[in-house]
């Protein structure tokens, strides 16, 4: 039996959040949490600096869905970093963002994953 799209969006977005509160994050589907509308992420991790939206379709429009994402993110006026979560049917969750924002994250990474290098040689 066919899921409507609503309810398969909405099953996608609690899925997202879980899988954010499996690595820790305090994350809630915003509408079943704040039963915000407009503007509001579809999912929420307060204080995260992310504006997260999810997108569970047949057919892949990833630029559309950023162009959302980041329309929604400068409405909502607090600076937060435009993601898309998507997935295809019966295909792993992903995650689209802006090149300049993932080389700002990635240099953080790199930056600490150099500095836990450098402490852990020092320690052998």
């Amino acid at each position: 039996m066919p899921i409507n799209s609503k309810r398969k969006g909405s099953k996608f977005e609690l899925e997202v959040a879980h899988l954010f509160r499996d690595w820790g994050y305090d994350a809630h589907r915003t509408a079943q949490y704040h039963g915000k509308t407009g503007q509001a992420a579809d999912v929420e991790i307060e204080g995260s600096g992310l504006h997260i939206e999810c997108k569970n379709y047949k057919e892949i429009a990833v630029y559309k869905w950023y162009e959302q994402a980041v329309n929604d993110s400068k409405a909502a006026g607090k600076g937060d970093i435009p993601i898309v979560v998507f997935k295809g049917n019966n295909k792993p969750p992903m995650v689209m963002l802006a090149f300049e924002d993932f080389i700002q994250m990635y240099n953080e990474y790199a930056s600490d994953r150099d500095i836990r290098s450098r402490e852990n040689a020092e320690l052998d």
